[in-house]
């Protein structure tokens, strides 16, 4: 469970900035929208972020995947000796030189941990960990460059302080080396999903779950909710023709990666859906078949999508991060989405959504608190930075949508005035 996420001196980020999961006092939705984790610490099961054309939303997202990456992969041989692929503000002479942050709180088996470092591209600044006990932190190691502090409460790691490589992470190192406490972070990191929105890139998850007879039950029960015009779904797998497998094999024998065995157990397998089929009189006669690829509309490929990681996210009580969520959907899917994770019958296991919109239809109380809303918000020198609307003064009554195009909460485009000269070319008032 998230907790929080603070980022700085990276892409537009530059000054730490927050983005918080912990709900705050006040009482709306408190039964659905909230759940209680730990110690009398209750955490929101949703959060939407809205801001401007290039305001910086996705870079949120884009820093919760870098420190995700960073931390399953640094380890890695194949890392040893590159640079790391971090990018600071680059809008200021004097953050150019800093190092970028990134840090995060979360709970893990009952247990808050927090979580961080610094890196640059050519090696780990510094990097620590800590947990809660007792309402108390306790420090686990703390690492600048080659100086470690470790602790005994992180025994596992007293021997691999010469094995961390300076562009490697100590916790990745340790976690290597089956460590108790560094595996328990490194598994939370695993089920933190950010997935994109815009590419349909989730699919291979869909196929494998497609052969779950369970899940496919239970796929088909949510897709009847939403009406995609379809009575069933199924998962074909065709021959590869042989010379495709030639060319496969040749190609994976080239860099040593398959044999010919392998070769012979690829499939190309396809998702199909089945429409009614009706004669003159309007008759059902026969089910037709879609392929879902090539015949379904954007958006109920892009809904597809997403289900798998939906559904997983839901089942494994998970936290999942969507970039443009409601890109080619409809509103009342993007709706019939959020609803799920503020559902307590639906997401039991307390699974958490975050993700990014310009949908303004969202901005309501039936869907979200104050405190479920961020923006995101460039100042004049290119600096983003974030905010609820828990952070404003607002009636119970307000319109959320209203007042945000209105531009009372900030976040929203500029569109200064122009017209047409008699040449044809546009002219900016004052130019």
């Amino acid at each position: 469970m998230l907790m929080e996420f603070t980022v700085g001196n990276f892409l537009s980020f530059k000054d730490k900035v927050t983005f918080k999961m912990v709900a705050s006092s006040i009482r709306e939705h408190r039964d659905t929208h909230t759940f209680n984790a730990i110690n009398n610490i209750d955490l929101l099961k949703s959060s939407v972020l809205y801001g401007a054309n290039a305001s910086g939303k996705s870079n949120l997202f884009k820093a919760m995947t870098f420190m995700s990456q960073m931390v399953r992969n640094s380890s890695k041989e194949s890392q040893a000796g590159e640079e790391i692929e971090v990018v600071p503000f680059k809008l200021n002479t004097y953050n150019e030189q800093l190092p970028s942050f990134f840090e995060i709180v979360f709970i893990k088996e009952d247990r808050i941990y927090r979580y961080g470092f610094e890196v640059n591209c050519q090696e780990v600044v510094s990097e620590w960990l800590f947990q809660m006990k007792k309402n108390k932190e306790q420090l686990l190691f703390d690492r600048e460059k080659e100086d470690f502090e470790v602790s005994e409460l992180f025994a596992e790691g007293k021997m691999l302080t010469d094995l961390t490589r300076n562009n490697a992470l100590f916790l990745s190192v340790a976690a290597n080396f089956k460590g108790d406490i560094s595996n328990k972070v490194l598994s939370w990191f695993r089920s933190f999903n950010i997935v994109s929105g815009l590419v349909n890139a989730n699919f291979p998850m869909l196929h494998r779950h497609l052969k779950n007879k369970e899940f496919k039950k239970e796929l088909l029960d949510m897709l009847r909710n939403v009406d995609l015009g379809f009575e069933d779904i199924d998962l074909f797998e065709e021959e590869v023709p042989g010379e495709v497998l030639d060319a496969i094999f040749k190609l994976g024998e080239s860099l040593r990666g398959l044999d010919r065995a392998s070769v012979k157990e690829i499939k190309n397998e396809e998702i199909k859906t089945f429409h009614k089929k009706f004669d003159v009189e309007d008759r059902f006669v026969s089910y037709e078949e879609f392929k879902l690829m090539e015949e379904e509309s954007e958006g109920t490929r892009k809904l597809f999508s997403l289900l798998a990681p939906i559904m997983d996210t839901l089942k494994q009580g998970k936290v999942l991060v969507v970039d443009e969520l409601d890109a080619k959907l409809h509103p009342i899917l993007t709706q019939f989405i959020i609803s799920l994770f503020n559902s307590n019958i639906h997401n039991p296991h307390e699974a958490q959504l975050i993700f990014n919109s310009h949908d303004t239809n969202l901005l309501h109380r039936d869907h979200f608190r104050r405190d479920q809303i961020w923006f995101a918000e460039k100042d004049r020198y290119g600096a983003t930075d974030l905010y609820s609307l828990s952070d404003f003064k607002v009636r119970s009554d307000a319109s959320y949508e209203k007042d945000y195009l209105l531009g009372k909460y900030g976040s929203i485009p500029f569109i200064g005035e122009f017209h047409f000269t008699e040449e044809g070319e546009t002219s900016l008032d004052g130019e």
